[in-house]
């Protein structure tokens, strides 16, 4: 069995080629193309595990590919890493801000980039496998659609259910009200940041009955984050 189907995102051949054979070897079914209109494509048809984009391609930047696959609900969350030649701070921290999982900045060696994308699989393979996240004392099971907490049933509503998924996804990552609707209500352009707030309130009662510690810590001026860590 392979490790997944790998989406790479490259307009120069020889990196490309390179960087398949390397994959292919790690037994990723890897699909390649030069093009961000094509590789928005490519997505929607057969949704990969895991994208490897970089900043600087043909057509579309990888930069509003990265945009464009999270405001998809099918794409939200299906994790991306950046490759680019820009370095400085500035420009990591807008490719991130833009829904990146990870940056990786050229020249870097295969090995280095195997390693990321197995780093990043293994925080979210039991979502694409459908199986079960944890952290903490929070555990959810996806398939039977049910959520404990030390133990304890949690009893969650359908979206209160998609938002904590979410966070579990992505722990201790801070995700500002517009990024949660992009990702959990695929931008409903009924739904408002008010919304955001109402649902986090919910998730919040649900799993701090019986006065446990809140797991979601609200970031001034910024959202929220699945953060135990900060409870300690």
């Amino acid at each position: 069995m392979g490790k997944g189907k790998l989406l790479l995102v490259e307009d120069d051949k020889a990196l490309a080629e390179l960087l398949i054979w390397h994959f292919e070897r790690q037994e990723f079914d890897v699909r390649r193309t030069a093009d961000g209109e094509e590789a928005l494509v490519l997505a929607e048809e057969e949704i990969p595990d895991i994208v490897i984009l970089d900043w600087m391609i043909e057509g579309v930047s990888g930069l509003e590919v990265c945009r464009r696959l999270r405001r998809r609900s099918s794409t939200a969350n299906v994790p991306i890493i950046m490759l680019t030649a820009r370095g400085e701070e500035a420009d990591r921290i807008r490719g991130l801000e833009t829904g990146a999982d990870d940056y990786v900045t050229k020249p870097f060696s295969p090995g280095e980039l195997i390693a990321r994308v197995a780093a990043v699989l293994r925080r979210v393979r039991p979502a694409l496998a459908g199986e079960a996240l944890s952290y903490g004392d929070l555990e959810m099971d996806i398939a039977a659609h049910r959520v404990r907490r030390g133990g304890r049933p949690v009893a969650l509503g359908p979206t209160e259910f998609r938002l904590l998924r979410h966070f579990l996804e992505h722990p201790g990552r801070v995700f500002s009200r517009e990024r949660l609707l992009d990702s959990v209500w695929a931008h409903d352009s009924e739904i408002d940041s008010r919304t955001v707030d109402v649902h986090v309130r919910r998730l919040r009662k649900a799993l701090n009955e019986g006065g446990l510690p809140d797991p979601i810590r609200t970031v001034r001026s910024s959202g929220y984050s699945l953060d135990l860590e900060s409870q300690k």
